[in-house]
């Protein structure tokens, strides 16, 4: 499979049907997860390997990673309107021999993997709502890909965080993000943001 296919295939999928403001319920766009999971798989970090999926909301990240190989994928996922459009999203691609999908808060998640794949909040609306996600995805594996806003100060906090942590940076990719208006706050039709897809390993 292509990345251009993989972005397609990705964006064909299901999104949240309610987004919840408070969980900060963004789809994440098929050629932004493509290129996250591209990287991991160039890397070795998907293919035949155990991976986590933190925040799996409707699963893109989820079923890209078993597009690409994985053995087994955990879909930790809190909100039950999201994990039925996750499941219905895995089952209409015959991946569910792929992923074992946990309906629980990221910090009751405690199974060790190889990689973790994951586009947490962006603390928008809850500040430092990325925090909780980071550290479970330090605790249960080595190797981390995140989404996180590409500003000068969310990067300070990155790389501080992830160096107390006892990890490094050894990617960081810049791309645009699209968020359709979906919440009343919105005053745009489509807002574009630039985001940070990070790889971090443990040193």
């Amino acid at each position: 499979m292509k990345k251009k296919h993989l972005a397609m295939a990705l964006s064909r999928l299901e999104g949240f049907r309610n987004p919840k403001p408070e969980l900060e319920q963004y789809r994440t766009p098929g050629d932004v997860a493509a290129e996250l999971l591209w990287l991991a798989h160039s890397m070795g970090d998907i293919a035949g390997r155990v991976v986590a999926d933190l925040g799996a909301g409707t699963g893109v990240l989820t079923v890209g990673a078993c597009l690409l190989g994985a053995e087994r994928v955990h879909a930790v996922e809190v909100d039950g309107e999201a994990v039925d459009i996750l499941r219905a999203n895995v089952e209409r691609l015959a991946l569910t021999d792929c992923v074992e999908i946990h309906r629980t808060h990221v910090t009751d998640f405690s199974v060790r993997v190889d990689t973790v794949v994951m586009n947490p909040p962006f603390g928008s609306q809850n500040r430092h709502a990325d925090r909780p996600f980071l550290l479970k995805a330090f605790e249960v594996s080595d190797v981390v890909y995140s989404i996180h806003l590409a500003k000068p100060e969310v990067r300070r906090f990155i790389e501080s965080f992830v160096k107390d942590s006892g990890f490094s940076i050894t990617h960081r990719v810049t791309l645009p993000f699209e968020i359709p208006a979906q919440f009343f706050f919105h005053r745009k039709r489509l807002e574009r943001i630039s985001v940070d897809v990070y790889r971090f390993q443990r040193m």
